[in-house]
């Protein structure tokens, strides 16, 4: 029961990563019909065509055709309906006989002024001052009280009859400033210029719009002039040509086309089907391949994501670019997305999901037959050439391979098949030299930045930091060196078992190089660095204390790691190399001293604080660092008791549930135990015991350096 328990909350997050990875792949699948299906990603190279689109050939008409074209006779018709001005009402007679009985009004206040016995001069004044609908300047108000009767009887009669001639004739708001100023040319020259200008100023404030816009009439006369227009027709012979090469298709134009059936409306049914049929077949390998192959991607949702996204952004980079161009869809550095798939989650997935991207990117182009082994054959060699990418020149040499490739695809399926001169055939063929080297200056810096960004470990990261001139491997060996060499030796045994079960040999063995990294902080307390002659510090410390002393080194190896800045899968190494094992020693100490009483002693303050490992590589150093450390202490004479020890070691980690977390398998773990007891066996082989030298007569004695010196001369 205690071993089905860990399995059962293993199973738990288990599940949870199959959905969210089942629910990351349906949503990929969904975005890239939807980068396959819509109008820009489709070229629309041949028939159907629509309005506004290049024609890509000359298209002429195929027989003689007579036919009446809607869209010339609307053309015309609208042309006719925009030549109608727009049209005014007659002048309305209410507007004038209020305008006049304004006036008289006005004219009779100020006759009222004028005789008005009681009011003085200044008052008279200020009153016609204040008189609204009136332009009266201080000197047309003097002259005007000025002025005798008759002759302000005259004065009215003419203010009254120049407001009604004005009146009389059309009036529109916009003329309304053109009328007053022409008001003068009405004015009697039987009045004197001063009179004049009285006239003006009364009668011109009082000038008003009185014919105004009618829609009613405007639409009719423009209906009438549609109406007018006989329909248009089109006639084409034989041979006519009726849209040139490079030509955007106008209404007419498609409506000629279609008339003499050289074009149909497009249906997409068959377009949504073969996109449909593509993307579930692409859904279908993916799921196929991480559930076969066991793929250790599929354990990380950070790099699936990552993954998706660099999918999602190359397709729909491409789905953007290459349509409708000619040379762009070989300068396009698709074989980027390989060659960084390839650096951050290995070759396999690389070429797999390059092959993935390579179909979808070339669906549905003129040209797809060539696109699809132009990208494909590019990215599958510059995958092969680039490896592990563990050299710098690694992304030198796939470039070339890229370029090599592109240009040799471009020679074999596009040159024979397309009528093309050599300045064409030299473009496209430098265009597949430009890839590779686009490609490959893609790949180089975006790996690195996506790796420090997102945590991802790459093999340059790791042999940059396994160097031996690393800072942290220079003051692991000085501060501990017992623990240094136990870690390569480690690493030697656990890079082996992974090359043995197809696991991240490079990740294991640099893994394993840190994994007790920790251990240099206090070095003394850890028996391969004590001298001979040094007392064991663990000797009269309480059996708890020396435990706690011991699994601190998982703590300070991880602040270590983080000083440093290791990548964070090295964090793994360190922190699960004992997953949740106890310390047995100083437990079997502890008990001895509580008189075995197990429940005098908590056996949780001598437990590793774990997790135990979730990974193949984390699980492999585990099972090597147990095997070392039992043969470096027990020395086995023969084959027999080295095998014995190795298959104790397994036997003991899995029973103590220590590798449910892991995808090893009974297969995996018998290749183990056979690379770890090829191996050991060849460290712990038999020796020959050589005899003792004897010094010859005076001849001083040499150092064992220089001993061997001697003997290789």
């Amino acid at each position: 029961m205690n071993e089905m328990k860990p399995r059962q909350r293993a199973l738990r997050p288990a599940s949870r990563q199959n959905f969210l990875s089942l629910v990351l792949l349906v949503s990929v699948s969904i975005l890239a019909f939807i980068a396959l299906v819509q109008q820009w990603s489709l070229r629309q190279t041949t028939l159907p065509l629509q309005a506004g689109d290049v024609a890509p050939q000359s298209l002429r008409a195929l027989s003689d055709i007579r036919f009446v074209s809607q869209i010339k006779t609307e053309e015309a018709r609208a042309a006719a309906e925009r030549a109608v001005d727009p049209i005014y009402a007659s002048p309305d007679p209410l507007v004038a006989r209020t305008q006049l009985e304004k006036l008289s009004s006005t004219l009779n206040y100020i006759t009222s002024v004028r005789s008005d016995t009681y009011a003085t001069p200044s008052q008279k004044k200020a009153d016609l001052a204040a008189l609204a609908d009136s332009n009266l300047s201080s000197k047309s108000i003097e002259y005007l009280l000025a002025i005798s009767s008759t002759r302000w009887d005259n004065v009215q009669s003419e203010a009254l009859n120049v407001l009604e001639q004005v009146m009389r004739t059309p009036i529109r708001t916009d003329g309304l400033e053109s009328v007053r100023q022409n008001l003068p040319s009405k004015v009697s020259f039987t009045l004197t210029e001063e009179e004049a200008v009285l006239v003006i100023a009364l009668a011109s404030p009082l000038v008003a719009a009185n014919s105004f816009y009618s829609p009613e009439l405007t639409q009719a006369a423009r209906q009438a002039a549609r109406d007018a227009i006989p329909q248009v027709t089109q006639s084409y012979v034989k041979g006519q040509m009726v849209v040139s090469s490079g030509q955007v298709i106008s209404a007419a134009d498609f409506e000629a086309l279609a008339q003499l059936g050289l074009i149909r409306p497009k249906d997409q049914t068959l377009d949504y089907i073969g996109a449909a049929a593509l993307v579930l077949l692409a859904a279908a390998f993916t799921v196929l391949y991480f559930f076969r192959r066991r793929s250790p991607v599929l354990t990380d949702l950070r790099g699936l994501i990552l993954l998706a996204m660099l999918f999602l952004l190359f397709l729909y980079g491409a789905r953007v670019m290459l349509p409708n161009r000619t040379v762009v869809p070989y300068l396009y550095p698709l074989p980027a997305f390989g060659l960084l798939v390839s650096a951050l989650f290995g070759m396999e997935s690389g070429m797999v999901f390059s092959l993935l991207l390579s179909a979808m990117a070339a669906y549905g182009m003129p040209d797809a037959l060539g696109l699809m082994p132009y990208y494909i054959l590019g990215s599958l060699c510059g995958v092969l050439t680039l490896g592990q990418a563990r050299r710098l020149g690694n992304f030198l040499w796939a470039a070339g391979a890229i370029a090599i490739a592109s240009a040799a695809t471009v020679i074999a399926y596009r040159l024979p098949f397309t009528t093309t001169d050599w300045i064409g055939a030299a473009t496209l063929i430098g265009a597949a030299v430009f890839t590779g080297v686009a490609s490959a200056s893609v790949a180089l810096p975006a790996q690195y930045l996506l790796a420090q960004f997102l945590g991802l470990t790459t093999a340059l990261q790791l042999l940059e930091i396994s160097r031996p001139d690393f800072p942290l491997l220079k003051y692991f060996l000085r501060r501990a060196p017992g623990t240094y060499q136990h870690s390569l030796q480690v690493a030697n045994l656990a890079e082996q078992a992974a090359e043995r079960i197809q696991a991240d040999a490079l990740l294991t063995r640099v893994g394993a190089v840190f994994h007790d990294i920790g251990k240099s902080s206090n070095p003394l307390f850890f028996v391969e660095n004590q001298p001979p002659d040094k007392i064991n510090s663990h000797k009269d410390l309480d059996p708890a204390i020396s435990a706690e002393t011991i699994i601190r080194h998982v703590t300070d190896g991880l602040v270590l790691a983080k000083k440093y800045r290791l990548p964070n899968r090295i964090h793994d190494f360190i922190s699960e190399h004992h997953g949740t094992l106890v310390a047995r020693f100083q437990y079997n100490s502890a008990l001895e001293a509580a008189g075995d009483q197990r429940n005098q002693v908590d056996i949780e303050k001598f437990r590793y604080p774990g997790p135990p490992p979730r990974s193949r590589e984390t699980a492999l150093l585990m099972l090597a660092d147990g095997v070392e450390a039992r043969a470096r202490a027990e020395h086995p004479k023969n084959d027999e008791e080295l095998l014995t020890i190795v298959r104790s070691v397994i036997e003991n980690r899995q029973q103590a549930g220590q590798l449910a977390h892991t995808p090893l398998t009974q297969h995996d773990l018998q290749e183990v135990t056979e690379s770890f007891f090829t191996t050991l066996r060849g460290t712990y082989h038999p020796r020959l015991e050589y005899p003792q030298e004897r010094p010859a007569a005076n001849t001083p004695p040499t150092s064992p350096v220089a001993g061997a010196a001697k003997k290789r001369k």
